[in-house]
């Protein structure tokens, strides 16, 4: 079975799935490249997201475009989605209780996937990755976490909303670009600091900033 149609088969499998909150809303599952190497995770629809049934399509989404294809991407080459697939009511943020239930298909998602990077949009999506990492503080960095590299991004509508957050999204973006293109010296530096460091579980429990 190809990525494509498991992820199909794992949507309809949603729909089907009445034990999950926020049933007043549409399923917004997510969209793009199964093949994808980077995938993208935000927090939830929005109102145009549950209408269209599609992830970042409303004002913010059309930055993400923006951002996108400032690195020479579009999102027929990337995958994105969101840690909840319903709009909570009038775009709340996601309850702990809603983001457990969710849990279980974005893991499956995320395995389908097998991105070598994932770009969280925002904290609640960073702090699913990252339980203690701070938006302001660890966004436009890159982190270890098992065999992913997680990278952190403000959320797009965090920067419709300030101009200076605006310029350090576009900032990660091009940051994020240079990590991709060093994935494989990345990936080489990580296999001889595990070396360096094994049997010093401390150290490999760390998740490990790269810049």
């Amino acid at each position: 079975m190809s990525k494509k149609e498991e992820l199909n088969k794992l949507e309809k499998k949603m729909a089907k799935d009445d034990s999950l909150p926020l049933q007043e809303s549409n399923l917004v599952f997510g969209e793009g490249d199964p093949e994808t190497d980077i995938l993208f995770i935000g927090e939830g629809p929005g109102f145009y997201e549950d209408r269209a049934e599609r992830p970042f399509v409303g004002r913010a989404g059309q930055l993400l475009d923006k951002l996108i294809k400032g690195n020479d991407w579009s999102r027929e080459n990337i995958y994105i989605t969101n840690i909840l697939k319903r709009r909570p009511p009038n775009n709340r943020d996601p309850l702990p209780e809603e983001i457990e239930a969710y849990k279980p298909y974005l893991k499956l998602q995320i395995r389908i996937i097998n991105p070598k990077i994932i770009v969280p949009l925002g904290r609640f999506a960073m702090n699913y990755f990252l339980p203690d990492a701070k938006i302001s503080r660890d966004q436009g960095k890159a982190f270890w976490l098992k065999d992913k590299l997680i990278f952190p991004i403000y959320h797009p509508a965090a920067g419709l909303r300030n101009s200076s957050v605006l310029d350090s999204t576009w900032e990660s973006f091009e940051k994020l670009k240079k990590v991709v293109e060093k994935y494989d010296e990345l990936v080489e530096e990580r296999e001889i600091k595990r070396k360096e460091t094994e049997g010093n579980k401390e150290t490999e429990k760390k998740e490990q900033s790269l810049f």
